[in-house]
């Protein structure tokens, strides 16, 4: 089958989104797989002394079409889940991770590496390539290719079981996200609730051909539900179905996550101690920046040892208000965010969903391309390729010249199909090949709000900092200037650090000189007054210690799940029981009795982060102290901005994170940024 009859079979481009179908996977992933067997077992058999040129960019060219053509399948099933789809991606992916465990568990090609670091040749490679081969050899290991063939066989049934386990839970969470609603008619029940959601709800009611509205448990709908609808028992009813997502409290039992769960760990476990180790969150963190589970841990406490004090403080203030102001004599899981808006408003006289009506779509956009053509030294503009979506945009970043840096697709808005949550993925990664830069192409996704009733898209001012956020993610996958596959981008970077850039970017959301160029009324075209800013900037810092702690929670449950798994088998096999444990250490805020938080914790059970959700508060002190460098040399300085881009965004996985922060901020990192962004600084 030629690239003419299968659209994922060329690579002349960019993917044909317009043209997949899901009868084109198997075929195309067959092909491939048979291509990637061939040059490694060739590669594996040749005799002659390895070099970079007869070992890695061979193998380099077959993983390219491979990763590009199957993260094209894995994009799709993620962004416009179908069940066709679904059962072809299903049916693939054991083949797919069955060749990448047998890849990493080649004796052959793991001496062959190794050969090369210990030949005179491995001096002569620049940085970036050796350490390209140092990772690798690293990877073989962490793959198993020092098992004996028992041990080889039971880990390569593990990563297999692994992986669909993953997909099952991510789809279970999809299914059952999808599949909850509430229907209505009576207009009083949706009392306080914004007039666009309330409209988006109309919309949706009407696509289905009913009457009144529709609500379900996409963010859009229910955030903002949650947050300003009056009816108490509406905001009971949707906090029991979010809470209880694919869980034995759900609404089918088929989708419950609970013992994918536990089977999920189990296996984990199993992994590590195949590999000598003594739990899975030793294995997570070989790669990281961070050093044992121990030091994980202990950093984690002692941000909530720092911390408790302002969330203590925080649930005090509102359950407070909830009661005497609201006259909720119970204070409820369900009224938190209720009250803590209400608060908000009364406080700082500041509303959220009043606020995002200066924010339209298209002002966001040129605000976030005017930040960073400013400090990067680039242009941004809207361009055109086949996609998924109708709503789905399509930019190109070029240089000073007008040189191609790289390429983005953007996908703002949640739909059905789709999966939560925001994220940045890898379409296709910058590598030199054959005397030709392969420039790098990003998916970058959100759930964001559609635009309704004629009128376009606005974003919550936390909605704003989410596309900052995963605009971050891409600018570390596009500005690199590593041309090595697999430390170029955001490969090779320790999962600890990858946050770093992300995070990064979140701080200009509430930089004035950034801000003002942001915003124009939908309806009046009026910029955001000065005065309400000051509003929100005072209210930056509103509930940041219960906010904190939260994360905490999940870091630090996250950690021990993986970290204590057999060490107190009466606590840590029941996760849930270990989840208790943890909130009664460090947390504040009561939960619900029915709250099923782990069927749903899709970044540690379907996503990158096991053992690892502390990336995002070990990355956050990185984040803050590199953005105290633009407070101090101005926060749209293009000089700050090169050395961001040339010492930390350019590298990649070159090096490791730690030197391309020191290089850049001329000192280790310090947790004073970090305290003083959240308010958890008492005044001198």
């Amino acid at each position: 089958m030629t690239a003419n009859d299968n659209p994922l079979l060329d690579f002349s481009g960019l993917p044909r989104f317009d043209e997949i179908k899901a009868s084109h996977v198997t075929p195309a992933v067959d092909a491939l797989l048979a291509q990637a067997r061939t040059t490694a077992g060739r590669i594996a058999s040749d005799t002659a002394l390895p070099a970079w040129s007869t070992l890695v960019e061979p193998l380099a060219d077959v993983l390219d079409r491979l990763d590009r053509a199957w993260g094209a399948v894995r994009h799709l099933n993620a962004v416009v889940n179908t069940p066709a789809l679904r059962d072809a991606y299903n049916e693939n992916l054991p083949k797919v991770v069955e060749f990448h465990t047998d890849l990493a568990q080649d004796l052959r090609l793991y001496g062959k590496y190794r050969a090369l670091r210990d030949s005179p040749a491995f001096a002569a490679l620049d940085a970036p390539q050796r350490r390209l081969v140092d990772n690798e050899i690293r990877d073989f290991k962490l793959g198993g290719a020092e098992l004996d063939a028992a041990g080889k066989a039971r880990f390569a049934e593990i990563s297999k079981e692994l992986a669909e386990l993953s997909t099952r839970f991510e789809e279970n969470l999809l299914d059952a996200t999808n599949a909850w609603c509430h229907y209505g008619e009576d207009e009083s029940e949706l009392a306080g609730v914004p007039a666009d959601v309330i409209a988006a709800a109309r919309a949706a009611a009407q696509a289905e051909g009913r009457a009144g509205w529709k609500l379900t448990l996409r963010m859009p709908c229910c955030l903002p539900v949650m947050q300003y609808a009056d009816n108490r028992d509406l905001r009971r009813r949707m906090h029991e179905a979010f809470s209880t997502r694919a869980s034995d409290l759900g609404a089918d039992p088929e989708w419950n996550n609970a013992p994918l769960a536990a089977r999920i760990l189990a296996l984990r476990h199993e992994a590590a101690q195949l590999l000598g180790y003594a739990n899975y969150a030793e294995v997570s963190l070989v790669p990281k920046m961070a050093q044992s589970p121990a030091q994980v841990s202990a950093f984690l406490r002692d941000l909530a040892r720092r911390a408790k004090p302002y969330a203590e403080r925080d649930f005090a203030q509102v359950g407070a208000f909830a009661r005497a102001e609201l006259s909720l004599a119970t204070f409820e899981p369900w009224d938190l965010a209720y009250a803590s808006e209400r608060l908000k408003a009364a406080r700082y006289a500041y509303n959220e969903q009043a606020v995002r009506q200066y924010f339209p779509e298209s002002e966001v956009l040129a605000g976030l391309f005017r930040v960073v053509e400013t400090i990067y030294g680039v242009k941004v503009a809207q361009a055109s390729a086949a996609a998924w979506h109708p709503s789905v945009r399509f930019f190109e970043i070029r240089d000073r010249r007008g040189a191609r840096v790289g390429e983005l697709y953007l996908d703002l808005y949640a739909r059905e199909g789709k999966q939560g949550g925001a994220w940045m993925d890898d379409a296709i990664n910058r590598r030199l090949a054959r005397g030709v830069v392969q420039h790098p192409v990003t998916y970058l996704t959100c759930n964001l709000s559609a635009p309704v009733a004629g009128k376009p898209a606005t974003f919550t001012h936390d909605e704003v900092i989410t596309i900052f956020h995963e605009f971050g993610h891409g600018l570390h996958q596009l500005l690199t200037r590593v041309d090595v596959a697999g430390i170029s981008g955001i490969q090779g970077v320790e999962w600890d650090a990858v946050e770093l850039p992300s995070q990064f970017m979140e701080n200009f959301c509430w930089e004035w000189d950034v801000v003002r160029h942001m915003t124009r009324h939908v309806d009046t075209g009026e910029p955001l007054p000065r005065e309400l800013f000051d509003r929100m900037l005072a209210a930056r810092n509103f509930q940041s210690g219960m906010a904190t702690i939260r994360q905490l929670e999940m870091g630090l449950f996250d950690m021990l799940l993986h970290a204590d798994y057999e060490t107190q088998p009466g606590v840590t096999r029941d996760a849930r029981m270990l989840f208790e444990a943890v909130r009664r250490e460090i947390g504040v805020v009561p939960r619900a009795r029915y709250d099923r938080f782990l069927e749903s914790f899709s970044h540690v059970f379907a996503g990158g982060y096991a053992a690892g959700y502390y990336s995002y508060q070990w990355a956050e002190v990185l984040s803050a102290d590199a953005f105290s460098l633009f407070e101090e040399e101005g926060v749209l300085s293009p000089l700050a901005g090169a050395r961001f881009r040339d010492e930390v965004l350019s590298r990649g996985g070159s090096r490791p994170a730690l030197e391309s922060f020191v290089a850049f901020r001329g000192r280790p990192p310090q947790l004073d940024a970090l305290l003083r962004h959240n308010g958890m600084v008492e005044p001198a």
